[in-house]
């Protein structure tokens, strides 16, 4: 057989891994475009959570001075700072070979407008809550428990109790 014989399975097989990308996934991977969800998405990072802390403590920061908030390395640093910039939380400004970051007041506002808009919810006695007995999957219990727990079995809260009417005859 010479080099360039090859049966029907190897020939897909080496499709397959040209065109992986497009065999990968069966259709396109979806990205948020709800500009809350990204506000959001974008400081649930802890390295771009304290990079928000020191803009908001120091005012304007060069992107040089964050690496010693967040123990990372630049590139990983102007990395995050792209990704709050993509977001809408920073704007960058270039003086000479440096970019200052800076909180947009924008930001903040929307970000306290989202996360004003929740709440608790209306509070209930917990008299109210009906408890009932759902499977779980099995956990193996902690090492050195003393009480035997069934692992199959949790009392979970479902709604309000329903309400029992007395009747007379």
């Amino acid at each position: 057989m010479g080099l360039l014989s090859f049966d029907g399975r190897k020939i897909a097989c080496i499709l397959r891994l040209v065109n992986i990308e497009r065999t990968r996934y069966p259709s396109p991977v979806k990205r948020p475009t709800d500009p809350d969800i990204k506000l959001l998405q974008a400081i649930a990072d802890p390295t771009r959570l304290a990079i928000l802390h020191q803009l908001s403590a120091d005012g304007a920061v060069c992107a040089c001075d964050f690496t010693a908030c967040c123990a990372v390395h630049q590139p990983t640093v102007s990395h995050h700072l792209r990704v709050l910039r993509e977001a809408g939380w920073v704007n960058a400004e270039r003086h000479g070979t440096s970019i200052f970051y800076a909180i947009r007041p924008e930001a903040i506002a929307r970000f306290h407008e989202v996360a004003g808009g929740l709440s608790a919810g209306p509070a209930r006695p917990i008299a109210e809550i009906e408890v009932v007995a759902a499977p779980i999957h099995a956990a193996e219990p902690a090492l050195g428990s003393a009480v035997a727990v069934d692992p199959a079995v949790a009392l979970l809260p479902i709604g309000p109790a329903p309400i029992q009417v007395e009747q007379t005859h």
